[in-house]
């Protein structure tokens, strides 16, 4: 009657993902998030550039004049989607 539950859920459980972010972002870095969504931007244009680089949120391109641009990762994408951005 009062037996133990010796039921064993034999499913194996999903591997955790790698959080993408250790560390909030600014207004700043996501108004630049923003921006890139529609084009890529100048590497010069805003100084949040490295931080967002180095959070794997946006990569380098190069340009039609050969000058460095930056655009959205899948990351960063997924960032502004879980925002109800895209």
């Amino acid at each position: 009657m009062n037996q133990p539950d010796h039921t064993t859920d034999d499913t194996p459980t999903p591997a955790r993902r790698p959080t993408m972010l250790r560390r909030l972002l600014s207004h700043h870095e996501l108004a630049t998030l923003l921006l890139l969504l529609h084009a890529p931007i100048d590497a010069s244009a805003k100084p949040e550039i490295p931080q967002l680089q180095e959070a794997g949120l946006i990569e380098t391109v190069s340009g039609d004049s050969g000058a460095s641009r930056f655009r959205l990762t899948r990351e960063g994408n997924a960032i502004l989607r879980g925002l109800g951005v895209k």
